[in-house]
């Protein structure tokens, strides 16, 4: 019988190979689960086919695995390397056979009592071919669904149709010793092994391929039917004088317009079109940290995604790494405006449900939406949101809209039957394609409305993009999260679930804010940004390619022993590769002279390149603080420096989404600065931290960390001196005063950001002010200015340079 297993094995194995393209999960086996590829492995398959076992093979080729089918030497016995659960369905019938895999691992316990150092890595190895879920009503489609072991002449049809879209999925090895050590019989050993194999199997097919998919008219059904419809639906019969049958008829209108029409098969076909445009654009997209959510996948959770939004590609992009990671695809939640012809229905095929900019005063149109939401959670289908609201014209993240997340809140609170984790992720790239867009909207031009051809016109002018980055940050259990915030929580909305509990809103804001943290947590470090980063903080916008090539070293240095997080990553390569790559994306001016080569950037490019500045600012924060107060005081002792940080900290942390508690900050600061003094940025002269001399290199490179957060402490300056000068006034006129004074401060000093007068940051940071009392409300409801706010306002303008607090003393005195 082995022999004949062995004879089709080699019948089918070229032709299989021809049709074949293997994608491994994960990509890095030993460092993500564990498997030691030099020593003795034992595969465990479900089903005894013979593609999967070619499949196999061609994935244990990239990992230099022991092939499949080789010979075990097991205490004197040869056994195979393979061994598999079920026998395939015969052609007819749709039962499965077993195979004596029960028998095998009884023999193999029996090995290990004979020989106490015998010790196997057991790798469970699910194959995959497609990502059908299945459909709940069957079809024709089902004769090339891998599921369920099937026949001989199904799976010739699936290898047929589905072979360039198969994928190996390495588990956690399971070590032969330790199952052992758990004691029994060798034959309840056994039992328990092929026990908890066919339920990781089960699991593994669900976190990969995802729940049975409804027809659109069940969901419709389903969502229509629910009794918070039906009595939303009676309310605006009422409410606007309808019929029963037309306020149905507006219903239905509505979930027609939201729900999604998610197919498989297209998501395959864009997985090769996208495949084809990634390749052509980007030199290569990075994922991190995916483990966290396959983990996640695999404990049955309900994931959601909550990425940062930068670019249109975002919703390609971590749709399609997720696909690529083993994931399941989510459902998008995608705003109305992408929703025209004819790319909303392919976007509502790949997924995508649509959502209006608001929905104030529609009441019907809030029930059923939030009710869809609730029946995608239910069902068990991932979900993707952006809670920026918008993608982000400056680069910074955006303040957070909070209606998809109370939504989620409310649907976890009417019971969902296992836990619920958010999931934040970071995306970034060193191009964004509509980089030139927003800086015409920021001047004030209008946003452009999407359209076929405006997508169409992008496509064509596509480029060398560089690299894209893809982080997924520290999952967020909703359930832990709610027990840490609200005391007894569960027992407020027993009985009131469409009730809306006193604590939601501000647990929903601070849920909120803790994601947006979460995501920057998660930062990817670009070239770009950082070549950026450094050209900016110079005074003329250039650098010569030395100068460059040392602020860099410094920096990266800095970041890899002091790092701001353990989920941020770093460029790949020499400070003089990484200047050299970002260099060939052509968006920096370079000449040279009899000197050598210098760096610059133009006016208009300079605007353009705070974009990808402001992807990493905040990571400057604290060692920028410790730059500013040593250059401003001619140096500073150790108490006075961490003071100055924990002053700063709170405002600095609401505007730039910053994840540490103030604790953790003084702990994160005492490091870096002890950092900083070993790699010669800060230098120790008795009690206090100076800065290196002047004729030092390093002392350049910490200039010009300071200047990464001289227009943030410029702003605040301006702020608090506005508010110093009127006393008393009202919040809008601060705000407005605030940005004219911020805009003329602009044009004196050649500032090039355009968020240095950005109306939602500097509301942020007059709302940081009053969260954190430092500023003072009269009965009128006027802010104004205090004892604390002059405080402030002498320690920040101790800390900008001389000229432009001038400036601004002048500017206000002139007002």
């Amino acid at each position: 019988m082995i022999w004949l297993r062995k004879f089709f094995l080699l019948a089918v194995q070229q032709p299989t190979r021809w049709l074949l393209k293997t994608k491994c999960i994960p990509a890095d086996i030993s460092k993500e689960l564990g498997i030691d590829i030099n020593k003795p492995i034992l595969y465990l398959l479900r089903t005894a086919s013979a593609t999967d076992q070619v499949a196999l093979a061609e994935a244990t080729k990239q990992f230099d695995m022991p092939k499949p089918m080789q010979k075990l030497d097991i205490g004197g016995l040869a056994q195979e390397n393979c061994v598999f659960l079920e026998r395939p369905q015969a052609v007819v019938r749709k039962t499965n056979k077993t195979t004596d895999v029960m028998n095998t691992f009884a023999t193999l316990f029996q090995k290990h009592r004979e020989d106490p150092d015998l010790d196997l890595q057991i790798v469970p190895v699910s194959v995959f071919w497609g990502r059908d879920p299945g459909k709940s009503n069957p079809g024709w489609t089902d004769l090339i669904a891998d599921r369920a072991s099937p026949s001989w002449l199904r799976k010739f049809f699936i290898v047929l149709f589905l072979g360039r879209d198969n994928f190996v999925v390495f588990s956690k090895a399971v070590s032969s010793r330790a199952m052992f050590d758990t004691h029994g019989t060798d034959s309840q050993l056994a039992q328990k092994l092929i026990r908890v194999a066919r339920t990781h199997f089960l699991r593994k097919r669900q976190s990969f391929a995802g729940p049975r998919m409804l027809e659109r008219q069940q969901t419709f059904n389903a969502v229509l039917g629910s009794e918070t419809v039906k009595k939303a639906i009676a309310d605006e019969a009422q409410s606007k004088k309808l019929t029963q049958a037309e306020a149905k008829q507006l219903a239905r209108k509505y979930i027609e317009e939201i729900a999604a029409d998610y197919r498989e098969g297209l998501i395959r076909l864009a997985d090769r079109l996208l495949t084809k445009l990634w390749n052509k654009i980007y030199s290569g997209i990075k994922v991190s940290h995916a483990d966290k959510v396959r983990e996640l996948a695999a404990n049955g959770h309900e994931i959601i995604y909550v990425p940062c939004h930068r670019s249109h590609m975002d919703y390609l992009l971590l749709t399609y790494a997720i696909y690529h990671e083993g994931l399941v695809t989510p459902h998008i939640a995608a705003g109305i405006n992408l929703n025209f012809w004819p790319l909303g229905g392919i976007f509502r095929r790949a997924g995508a449900f649509f959502l209006r900019r608001s929905f104030a005063g529609n009441k019907l149109y809030t029930a059923i939406f939030r009710e869809y939401l609730e029946h995608l959670f239910n069902k068990g289908y991932s979900v993707k949101y952006y809670l920026e609201g918008g993608r982000s014209r400056t680069g910074r993240l955006l303040p957070p809209k909070t209606g998809m997340l109370a939504m989620t809140l409310q649907s976890m609170m009417k019971g969902i039957n296992r836990p619920v984790s958010l999931v934040p992720v970071y995306i970034g790239y060193e191009h964004v394609m509509e980089v030139n867009s927003y800086l015409k909207e920021l001047k004030g031009k209008d946003k452009q409305k999407e359209s076929f051809f405006n997508i169409f016109s992008a496509i064509r002018k596509l480029r060398n993009y560089g690299t894209g980055f893809l982080n997924f940050g520290e999952p967020i259990s909703l359930n832990q999260f709610l027990d840490k915030k609200v005391e007894n929580w569960r027992e407020t909305i027993d009985g009131e679930q469409d009730k809306k509990p006193a604590w939601l809103t501000p647990t929903v804001n601070s849920l909120a804010n803790h994601v947006m943290c979460s995501i920057n947590q998660a930062t990817a470090i670009s070239g770009m940004a950082l070549v950026s980063t450094c050209i900016l903080a110079s005074k003329r916008k250039a650098m010569s390619e030395y100068e460059l090539i040392t602020a860099l070293e410094h920096t990266l240095t800095l970041f890899r022993e002091s790092p701001y997080s353990h989920l941020m990553t770093l460029p790949e390569g020499t400070p003089s590769e990484i200047l050299a790559k970002t260099l060939s994306l052509e968006k920096f001016e370079t000449h040279e002279d009899s000197f050598g080569k210098i760096v610059s950037l133009d006016k208009k490019s300079a605007i353009a390149q705070t974009y990808y500045r402001n992807n990493i600012l905040h990571l400057f924060t604290i060692p920028a603080l410790l730059a500013a107060g040593v250059l401003a005081n001619k140096g500073m002792e150790k108490s006075q420096l961490l003071q100055l940080v924990d002053k700063l900290y709170p405002l600095l942390q609401k505007e730039l989404f910053l994840y540490m508690t103030p604790e953790e900050c003084t702990q994160y600061a005492e490091e870096t600065l002890q950092k900083m003094k070993s790699i010669g940025l800060l230098v120790q002269k008795g009690r206090k931290v100076c800065a290196p001399e002047h004729t030092e290199k390093a002392f350049y490179s910490l200039w010009l960390i300071n200047r990464t957060i001289q227009e943030t402490l410029q702003r605040y300056a301006l702020v608090l001196t506005l508010l110093d000068k009127e006393n008393r006034i009202q919040r809008g006129v601060l705000e407005r005063q605030s940005r004219q004074l911020a805009e003329r401060l602009s044009s004196l000093h050649g500032i090039s950001a355009p968020e240095f007068y950005d109306k939602n940051v500097l509301s942020t940071f007059i709302n940081a002010l009053k969260d954190n009392e430092l500023i003072d409300a009269s009965d009128e409801g006027l802010l104004q200015h205090s004892e604390q706010t002059s405080e402030l306002q002498q320690l920040v303008i101790s800390l900008i340079s001389p000229d432009i607090a001038q400036s601004i003393e002048r500017i206000q005195i002139k007002q």
